[in-house]
Formats: structure tokens, sequence, C-alpha cells
């Protein structure tokens, strides 16, 4: 079994949540969402970056501003909108609710008989 898969699909499961939860406290650029992620250890592409954005524009669950740069063309910054505040919501106790099981389950001890 290849354990790079593995961790590669543990780590697909909570991308979109994490996006979500860092465009949740304001929009934001794209570039931005991936330096934050890669400082936390969550290391994400652009090129897996922009499509999940689109796919998540196109369910309604974020929208866009586009805002003029100095320093070249404008920049899209995107923000949930009110069907994708609803959306976290439902993601995070999700979340919270598999953390807990997750962590029940691999810090159990070893019931001695």
């Amino acid at each position: 079994m290849n354990i790079i898969n593995t961790q590669s699909q543990m780590r697909k499961g909570v991308l979109e949540f994490c996006i979500l939860s860092i465009i949740r406290r304001g929009e934001a650029y794209p570039g931005d969402i991936v330096d934050e992620m890669r400082a936390t250890g969550l290391h994400i592409l652009e090129g897996t970056l922009y499509p999940l954005l689109t796919r998540l524009k196109n369910f309604e669950i974020l929208t866009y501003r586009w805002v003029e740069s100095n320093s070249g063309p404008p920049r899209k910054y995107f923000l949930l909108t009110e069907k994708g505040e609803k959306f976290f919501i439902e993601l995070s106790q999700t979340w919270s609710e598999l953390s807990n099981a997750v962590n029940g389950l691999t810090t159990k001890k070893e019931e001695i008989n």
C-alpha cells in the first residue's frame, strides 16, 4: 500500500473546509490562501486551488470581486455568500463530529481484561 497516496487522499478530504475557513475570515486572494495554507504545513498548488474556487463559485458558495492592482492586472478576491456561510457551518459541524470520533478511536488505550 502506498502511504503517500493515502496521505494525499486524507489532505484532499479537508482541503475545501480549510480554504473556506480562510475565506470566511474575510475576502481572500488565491495567492494569499496558498501562502497561509503553506505556513501551516498544508501545501497546495495554485493549479489545485483555482479549479476548486471555480467549482465553489459555480455552486454559489463563493462570490468574488475584482480589485485593481498597482503592480499588474486586477486581482480576484473571493468571499463567502450567504449560502456559503450555511455550507461552512454544516462542514464545521461535520468536522467536529468526525475529528472527535477519529481522536476517540486513535487515542483509545487498549483495555486490559
